[in-house]
Order: structure tokens, then C-alpha cells, then sequence
């Protein structure tokens, strides 16, 4: 039985349309996720309505539809970046490009409102956004601002209608869950009565009714997502019908496979098919360079090579479902709602899995949770703590980490000195590195190029030499710092694609930097740290290495992680040391603009 108390979120293809649910169910209160166009009976029965950011401009021809009687319903509604404009475009204000356009931390002055009510007048909060609000319509005010931002909050009491150009949702917002809370249960007087423990009892019983008397075949990653899963699954179905099947394709991290099955056996698990893979995995991507042609060749072949398992054990696929240890920014990057674009396929977001969900032969009972809600629903499983904080790891594996090139060198010299200048300013050297990697800026898919800095290792000047170069090139979405060598003299574009060489590079730089993390007792501050392989030459010496660590809670935005000059030095003198290893350097860029990983 759905609670009575009920926020309706319009989904307008915003990356965090799905965090925003999350935020709000945090606050106990029940969130519902609907279409912009939703009839106005159904929006009348929330106690209010969020409209959520997206990827579009109000005032383009591809302006997503909406229902216009939203305004009149007398509903509390609360517009943000996308959701803000929306209003000011409707009411008959004004809405155009911005001059600077803001992605990142910027600083919040407080004018006025309820909405922030029990905040600081001054505090920090996450914009990403290309549009601004330029004219406020009839009634309303400014109810803050930022030095980039004259209209970053408006509202209009009366009618009961904000707007905020920045996102509260994101972990970066300080006070963005007062800011909701406010929202939420102050203004709309929302009840709060939704939990997790709710949210699993409902998710057996759904489990049990969508699988009905079928099995379970599980592919299983053995990270957190896919053994929160398993734990799920057993509890809803009981293990014997559950099947689970790992497979090593070879960009698996240093011993994992065989850590991954040790792990499950101590949790009583024994039906887990270890398949070594790895030479179909290596001929099928041999020559492959695009990140979106990697991630749909390894989806692809995961299914078929489970496919063949189910086969080999004379099992019948009407009576088996495939399961997956989906989470929704695995969807959601993928263009999984109706107006969101696709940032990146992730493995279990291939063509063929598509196709099968359709079919309605994959079953994904953790499809609408983020990492965080992952972890909670683990610990009240009963899974240990330290199986349950474990970083999360790709389902393609190293396969994304180890970028890939034709060795043509395409980079921009009118770009290149622009960067160099804007370094220059900030006191450090610049070079626009010959690779490009994945971003998200305005909620829309950018594939890149990064840049290099050299100088002091001063994290609050990098930090704002890394925004200012974002910000101000829209061919630019990532920027990372060296550490070794001091000095870059040359840089050259290698051709290279995933081989078991330069795996092995990987897997053995990637070990180290966990080992040192461990030995140093702080990983579980880190919340992701990936581990890049770069197809560039560095000073001739040989590729380069970049350390990703960052923190978040739910993978939809993150901050890069300032790890001790120690730390660093005890990491880069270990990588160095690796055999065809040039460089290493440490990403410095928080997401948005650039993704946690590179690909």
C-alpha cells in the first residue's frame, strides 16, 4: 500500500533525477518519479511537485513537453537548474545562454526565504549549468545569488512556486538536504514515514512475484552491487534457485577472481561457476579503440558466454531469469529515463541486455538504489562491513581503464596555447594531453580532451586551476596533475589497444596503489579510486598512469581526493618502478565535468 504523503518529481532527463528521489526518501518521506506531460489528477495527489534538471534549453526547438496545468494547481512546486528555468520561461520571464557557464562549487549569499531557513547566509553549492535565469517573471524574487549567478534562487511565496539554479541534491551542496527538508516537509508538510527496511520487505515480495517459479542465473561480478544482490535473491528465493556465475575476462584486478570466489565461500555460498574467459575477451577486443565499441563488445560477450553456460548445463531459458547487480547510475548514464542523454553504455546497459530486458528474461532487484542505499540494504542482509565498503569496480573491469588509440594525434594548437595561457595565470604550465576521455557537462555526454599541469602540489590552487579550465573549454573535461617526472619535455600519441601486456601494467600499478591505501589505513575514505593507463609516451621513457581517487556516496557527483604528499610519494615510487611506466599523475577533476572514470 503506497504511503499517503507523496512527492511527485517531473523527470526533464536531468543525470540526477534518480538522486533526487533518492534525497527525498532520505528525508522519509515517499518519492515517485513521473513524466513532465503526467495528467494534473495525478500531480493533485502529491503534497508537492519537484521538477528536475535537463539537458535541454527552455526556449529550444527540443524543449521536453510538459503539462502546463502544473502551475495552476496549487501545489508547492520547487523548479532546479533545468526546473528553475522552466518556471521563469512559463511565467513569462526570460531565460538565455549564460556568459560563464558553471560547473562545479560556486558560493551561495542568502537574500531571503523560507527554503533556507536554519542555513548559513554564505555557504558552497554545485552548479552545472549553460542557461541562466536573466529576467524573474511577475511576483517574483531573488532569494540568493552567486558572484556568476544574479538568480540563483528564486520563489514567489504567494503561489508557492522556487527555484533554485543550483543542485541541493548533490552531496556537494552544503545544507542541500536542509534545503529539501525545508522544501519538503515545511512548505508542502510532507509526513515522513518511508525506510529501507519498507523498501526491502516491498522488494521480496516483488522479487518473488517477478521471478514466480523461475530460477535465477546470476552474473556476478563479486563487487558490492552483485553480492548485495546475491544476498538479496537468496533471501527472496532461497539458494537453490540460484545460480551464480563469474567470469574472469581478464581485466579483472590483481587475483580477483580468485578472491571474489573465496569471499563468497565464506559467506556459505558454493554454487559460484568461475570461468576463465580471458582469451575470448582479449580476440574480441583486439584492435578496438572507441570506449563505446569496448563497453558493447564485453557486454555483449558477458551475455553470450552466460548463455552458453546456462546451455552447458542443460538448462531451459523459459524457466531462468539472468540476473544482475544493476544500480541506477548504470541506467541512468545510459540515457535510462525518457529525456536523460547517454553519457556512457555501461556492460549491463549493452544493446543485447536491452533487448533482453524487453524480453522480460533479466531480473535487476537493485536497479533503482544508488551506491550508499546499495551499502545500507547489504548491512541489513547481514553482509560484513568490510565486503559491504568495498570500492566499487567496474563491470568491464580494467577494460575501461586502459584507454586505447589509433596513435593520430588530433589535438587543437589554437586550444593548446589558450590552456598554456590560462596556466600561466595561475602560476603553473599547461599541455593539452593527445587522449580524450568521458564527461558530463549539463547533464549531456562530452568526450574530451584532458590536460596536463605542472607546478607545486598546492590542492586549493589546482582545485581552481581545474575549474577554471573546465569552465572555460567546452573541449576540455578533465585535468590532471603530475607528479613524475617534474618535467614533461615530450608527449607523443602511441597506437595501442587492450593487450595482456599492458593489462599486466595496469593490474600491477592498480595493486600498488590499493596496497599503500591499506597500509596507510585510509581506505574506506576513499570512496572510488581508479587506476588509468594513458597511450602516451612520456619524455620516451613510457606510458602514462593516472591515480583517480575520489569521494562521493552515490556516484552521481564526486570530488577528487587530496591524498597526503606521503601518500602519493609512496604510490608514485612503487608505480615508477614498473616496467614501461613514464608518468604518473593524479586526476583533479570533481564530476561534473568529468566522470569518476575515464571511460
Amino acid at each position: 500500500m503506497e504511503p499517503q504523503d507523496k512527492i511527485v518529481i517531473l523527470d526533464f532527463g536531468s543525470q540526477y533525477t534518480h538522486l533526487l528521489a533518492r534525497r527525498v526518501r532520505q528525508l522519509n518521506v515517499f518519492s515517485e518519479i513521473l513524466s513532465p506531460t503526467a495528467p494534473s489528477e495525478e500531480l493533485k495527489a502529491a503534497k508537492g511537485i519537484i521538477l528536475s534538471g535537463g539537458p535541454e534549453s527552455v526556449y529550444s526547438d527540443t524543449a521536453v513537453a510538459y503539462n502546463p496545468e502544473l502551475f495552476s494547481l496549487g501545489v508547492p512546486i520547487l523548479g532546479l537548474c533545468y526546473g528553475q528555468q522552466l518556471i521563469a520561461h512559463h511565467l513569462k520571464g526570460k531565460v538565455e545562454p549564460g556568459k560563464v557557464k558553471e560547473y562545479g562549487t560556486a558560493t551561495l549569499s542568502i537574500l531571503k526565504g523560507g527554503l533556507f531557513k536554519g542555513v548559513p547566509k554564505n555557504f558552497t553549492v554545485w552548479m552545472s549549468h549553460g542557461d541562466k535565469v536573466k529576467k524573474l517573471p511577475k511576483g517574483f524574487a531573488a532569494f540568493a545569488s552567486t558572484p556568476d549567478c544574479e538568480f540563483a534562487a528564486i520563489g514567489d511565496d504567494e503561489k508557492g512556486i522556487y527555484g533554485l539554479q543550483f543542485h541541493p541534491e548533490v552531496t556537494h551542496t552544503q545544507f542541500g538536504m536542509k534545503i529539501l527538508e525545508n522544501f519538503v516537509v515545511k512548505i508542502c508538510g510532507a509526513m515522513r514515514e518511508w525506510n529501507m527496511e519498507q523498501y526491502l520487505n516491498q522488494k521480496i515480495h516483488e522479487i518473488r512475484e517477478e521471478a514466480g517459479d523461475k530460477n535465477v542465473f546470476l552474473l556476478l561480478s563479486g563487487g558490492v552491487d552483485s553480492t548485495v544482490c546475491l544476498a538479496l535473491l537468496d533471501r527472496a528465493l532461497g539458494s537453490d534457485r540460484i545460480h551464480a556465475l563469474h567470469v574472469d575476462t581478464g581485466f579483472m584486478r590483481k587475483s580477483e577472481s580468485k578472491i571474489v570466489k573465496e569471499e563468497l565461500e565464506k559467506l556459505g555460498i558454493r554454487e559460484v561457476n568461475v570461468i576463465d574467459a580471458s582469451e575470448k575477451f582479449f580476440g574480441a577486443l583486439e584492435g578496438v579503440f572507441d570506449p563505446e565499441e569496448k563497453r558493447n563488445i564485453i557486454g555483449r560477450l558477458f551475455v553470450d558466454i552466460a548463455l552458453e553456460e546456462l546451455n552447458n548445463m542443460d538448462f531451459e531459458i523459459d524457466t531462468w531469469l539472468i540476473g544482475q547487480g544493476t544500480i541506477y547510475p548504470d541506467t541512468i548514464e545510459t540515457g535510462g529515463t525518457a529525456h536523460a542523454k547517454k553519457i556512457k553504455t555501461h556492460h549491463n546497459r549493452a544493446p543485447i541486455i536491452m533487448e533482453m530486458i524487453e524480453k522480460g528474461w533479466v531480473i535487476e532487484p537493485l536497479n533503482q538504489l544508488y551506491k550508499d542505499e546499495v551499502r545500507e540494504l547489504g548491512r541489513l542482509l547481514g553482509l560484513p562491513q568490510g565486503l559491504v565498503d568495498r570500492h566499487p569496480f567496474p563491470g568491464p573491469g580494467l577494460a575501461i581503464r586502459i584507454l586505447c588509440s589509433e596513435g593520430v594525434d588530433e589535438t587543437d594548437e589554437k586550444l593548446k596555447k589558450k590552456v598554456k595561457g590560462i596556466a600561466l595565470e595561475e602560476g603553473y604550465r599547461a599541455k593539452l594531453l593527445p587522449v580524450k576521455a568521458v564527461g558530463v557537462q549539463g547533464d549531456n555526454r562530452t568526450y574530451s580532451n584532458a590536460v596536463l599541469v605542472e607546478g607545486e602540489l598546492n590542492y586549493e590552487r589546482l582545485e581552481a586551476i581545474s575549474t577554471r579550465i573546465t569552465n572555460s573549454f567546452s573541449e576540455v573535461n578533465r585535468v590532471v596533475f603530475l607528479l613524475e617526472p617534474q618535467k614533461v619535455k615530450k608527449l607523443e600519441l602511441k597506437k595501442a589497444y587492450l593487450t595482456r601486456e599492458r593489462t599486466a601494467k595496469l593490474q600491477e600499478a592498480d595493486a600498488i596503489a590499493m596496497r599503500v591505501l591499506e597500509q596507510k589505513g585510509i581506505g574506506a575514505n576513499v570512496w572510488q579510486f581508479p587506476v588509468v593507463l594513458m597511450p602516451v609516451d612520456f619524455n620516451g621513457v613510457g606510458e602514462g598512469i593516472v591515480l583517480r581517487p575520489v569521494y562521493s556516496k552515490e556516484a552521481m557527483t564526486a570530488k577528487f581526493a587530496k591524498l597526503g604528499p606521503s601518500i602519493l610519494e609512496d604510490m608514485v615510487a612503487q608505480i615508477m618502478k614498473i616496467d614501461g611506466i613514464g608518468a604518473v599523475m593524479l586526476d583533479i577533476t570533481h564530476k561534473p565535468p568529468a566522470t569518476i572514470e575515464w571511460e
